[in-house]
């Protein structure tokens, strides 16, 4: 049955279109069954956010060993993901990382598969998750992939460009706010002796200006001297870099190729640590929501 499938189908290719209908295979009873596909296309004019999180990645990274409350193989190996992604799908205009989550930004004017939601979600989704297990040897040289991770995503739209850099405000505020938590909670544990359970009740109620004293005076920790990975995260934009490669090339009247360097300029999707809250970093990179993205 399948040759015969295949033979029809060359058939229609040599024939061309106008024949198609004649063998008798453009349509058939049961092609009614499409109407019942939901129309998903999203609104014009609009940043189109795709989020991914991490499915059960608190469990995940238990299993996997994961260092607390930071673990730079695992952030690097998320970025390295997201920067595949981007590679893809070049209509993303800039992505946004922190922890087990990345914001991808396609363009307002993006007519990717024709700006329907389901196909933005499943192949950002279906791209990140391979990349994961795929790259996961680079940067866990050690620990073995027990399991496949699981990830999410959801579609937001926002359709003001002030709309979306509050988005992305609201991700690294979120960031600053986790990892602020997850380092005095990882210090009462691992330094201060506290179980779990006894570092979340002292740290029940706490504010900010809290936090900071019970690193500094009791840990001797500078909160503002953290990496600004693990504080700010990590965005990534496009960005024109000079590369320098070595070609091999024959002089005229020399009978051997001679080596020799060449410069050459070539976008790449760049990792960033800084802020995005304030004017400068949007002052810095017009282009990235410039009126033809």
């Amino acid at each position: 049955m399948l040759r015969c499938c295949r033979a029809g189908a060359a058939i229609a290719a040599r024939c061309g279109p106008g024949s198609v209908r004649g063998l008798g295979m453009a349509k058939s009873k049961f092609e009614y069954v499409r109407d019942f596909e939901a129309d998903d296309t999203v609104l014009p004019n609009c940043w189109i956010v795709v989020r991914l999180d991490g499915r059960n990645f608190h469990r995940f990274s238990e299993q996997h060993e994961f260092k607390k409350p930071n673990d730079d193989r695992a952030l690097q190996l998320m970025t390295k993901c997201a920067q595949t992604v981007m590679q893809e799908l070049e209509d993303i205009a800039i992505a946004y990382g922190q922890s087990d989550e990345y914001s991808f930004v396609f363009k307002k004017k993006s007519r990717w598969f024709k700006r329907r939601a389901s196909k933005f979600m499943t192949h950002v989704v279906s791209q990140f998750s391979s990349s994961y297990v795929f790259y996961w040897k680079d940067y866990f040289k050690d620990q073995q992939l027990l399991y496949p991770p699981g990830f999410d995503g959801r579609i937001v739209l926002y359709p003001s460009n002030q709309n979306l850099k509050d988005y992305l405000s609201w991700r690294q505020a979120d960031c600053h706010i986790n990892n602020l938590y997850n380092t005095v909670f990882w210090m009462l544990v691992q330094r201060g002796g506290l179980t779990p359970v006894q570092a979340q009740e002292r740290l029940q109620g706490t504010l900010a200006g809290d936090k900071n004293e019970i690193l500094f005076s009791e840990f001797n920790i500078n909160y503002n001297n953290e990496p600004l990975m693990y504080r700010k995260g990590t965005v990534l934009i496009w960005q024109k870099v000079n590369e320098v490669i070595t070609k091999k090339i024959k002089l005229p009247k020399e009978e051997e190729e001679k080596e020799v360097e060449v410069t050459r300029t070539k976008t790449k999707v760049v990792p960033l640590h800084c802020d995005i809250i304030g004017d400068q970093f949007w002052e810095e990179y017009p282009e990235i929501l410039a009126e033809g993205s």
